[in-house]
């Protein structure tokens, strides 16, 4: 059917009353205040349950490596620090490797298929966990939730914004990571109550929630339709419009961006600008997002706040972890108002600042130069300096508030809104392998990181990659705000929109 006979009638419906200039603009409008929004909601609740496991897995061995480590009752479970470690950066291994799974995955058996396979993983690996017999067993565990979790970060992102409507796009992407650091808090206050293997029984509820719940959800309508699938199309985008909703409007206007795009990937796609351009975009967002120092701060705030007095970490964690949800929230709610762009670019100053005082903290409180051991932080004479205590509360709320508001949502987002159809499986697991990888390689080197420069000039290094990123998003990124996916990516080939 032609596009442009679809958006006749579609403003002969509306009256065509609209005195906007532009005619392309007032269809738009005209067709999205027909849209109802309930059955996207559910739709996008049910794939961020694969988020929400996700956090349960990173959340998991906060609680769970205290206890096996001082476990007595089966020395075969017990854990040394090397084996701790590997038990809690394992799982950035598995997510890598299901980073590029994923990717295959995509565009082999679809968005949807995919949320439901990476449901599977999960539930094994915690399956693996409560019946672990020795420390192997705990490692392969953890790998398989890894992997999952890789997936899933790749998956939910594009399922939702191929799902979503440019009007609320932001907010349903940015529900990827309110989810995600809900996990992560959740696993904390089960921690407090139960014992690892009941809370790993506890982390395997929301993937068999979502694993069922997924079967009555759609195939997004842009696979399909790259799939040449037009009908089924329309029948989804009817599921997620309303049924009185003229989706023939939306399901012509992808059509013929999907026409435009071809069906494979090639080489010579590479030269393209609407693709080389956004693949940079997506890599470099996802390095900077691991540069800020995310898991360096993480790393430290039991110890920050033991020398602020609070001798309970568990309730500690909680707290950083409720931050980070409340302020992730926020950040999913102003998304669509306020702009990725700015947002990143508040996040970005935020997080220098921070993390340029926290090198000022551990510059007052370190101890010969070069010392930048674990786990304690000391004075030249061994003592803490409680009195400084304030200034490292102040920095990590400061830093955790920052990156909950921009950059630990929205690269997840704008990686799932720039990529062209055919090269997103490919695109988004390229981006996904570089935050992962990054990920492991931090968390693997951090401890020599600060032996070499001291504690105090890592974290001027954070703040150093924390401006870095200020100025990356300047001059790179662009606002996706109110966008279709199809006007995002004409926006980078500089071509008009459709």
């Amino acid at each position: 059917m032609d596009i442009q006979n679809e958006r006749r009638r579609l403003l002969d419906e509306e009256d065509a009353d609209d005195e906007s200039p532009t005619g392309v603009r007032s269809e738009q409008d005209a067709y999205l205040d027909r849209v109802k929004n309930g059955k996207m909601y559910l739709a996008t609740f049910v794939a961020v349950l694969g988020p929400m496991s996700f956090g349960f897995v990173l959340g998991y061995s906060s609680p769970a490596i205290p206890e096996l480590k001082s476990m007595d009752t089966d020395p075969r479970l017990r854990l040394d620090a090397d084996q701790a470690s590997w038990f809690g950066s394992i799982v950035t291994i598995g997510a890598a490797i299901g980073g590029l799974l994923g990717g295959w995955m995509v565009d082999k058996i679809g968005r949807k298929l995919s949320l439901m396979f990476c449901a599977l993983p999960f539930v094994f690996g915690f399956t693996v966990i409560i019946a672990a017999q020795n420390v192997w067993m705990l490692y392969l565990g953890r790998a398989l939730t890894g992997l999952a979790s890789g997936v899933t970060s790749l998956v939910v992102p594009l399922y939702i914004s191929e799902m979503a409507h440019e009007r609320v796009r932001g907010t349903m992407g940015s529900c990827v990571q309110v989810m995600v650091v809900l996990g992560i808090m959740g696993a904390y206050l089960v921690g407090l109550f139960l014992d690892w293997r009941w809370l790993a029984i506890c982390s395997s509820i929301p993937p068999t929630l979502m694993l069922f719940l997924m079967c009555f959800m759609p195939e997004t309508p842009r696979f399909l339709l790259s799939q040449g699938k037009r009908r089924e199309a329309e029948e989804a985008l009817r599921f997620l419009r309303g049924s009185d909703t003229p989706v023939e409007w939306e399901c012509a206007r992808i059509e013929d961006a999907c026409d435009e795009q071809g069906s494979s990937l090639s080489l010579a796609d590479l030269k393209d600008p609407g693709v080389y351009k956004p693949l940079f975009i997506g890599v470099m967002m996802m390095l900077f997002q691991q540069w800020t120092g995310i898991n360096a701060i993480m790393f430290y705030a039991e110890t920050i706040f033991e020398d602020a007095n609070f001798k309970d970490s568990d309730f500690a964690s909680v707290i950083v972890a409720l931050i980070q949800v409340i302020f992730t929230a926020v950040a999913a709610v102003i998304m669509d108002k306020a702009g990725r762009k700015v947002l990143l670019l508040i996040s970005g100053v935020g997080m220098t600042i921070s993390t340029a005082v926290f090198g000022v903290y551990f510059h007052l409180t370190s101890g010969q130069p070069g010392n930048g051991s674990l786990p304690t932080l000391v004075s030249a004479d061994l003592n803490p300096h409680p009195d400084f205590a304030w200034l490292a509360l102040a920095s990590m709320g400061v830093f955790i508030t920052a990156f909950a508001l921009g950059w630990g949502p929205i690269p997840w987002l704008v990686m799932s809104e720039i990529f062209p159809t055919k090269v997103r499986g490919f695109a988004s697991a390229a981006c996904v392998l570089a935050n992962w990888g990054t990920a492991f390689i931090i968390t693997k080197t951090f401890k020599d990181l600060m032996d070499l420069i001291t504690s105090a000039g890592t974290f001027w290094l954070f703040s150093g990659m924390c401006a870095l990123n200020v100025v990356f998003t300047i001059f790179f990124v662009p606002e996706t705000k109110g966008k279709t996916l199809e006007q995002i990516e004409a926006n980078f080939r500089g071509t008009p929109a459709l």
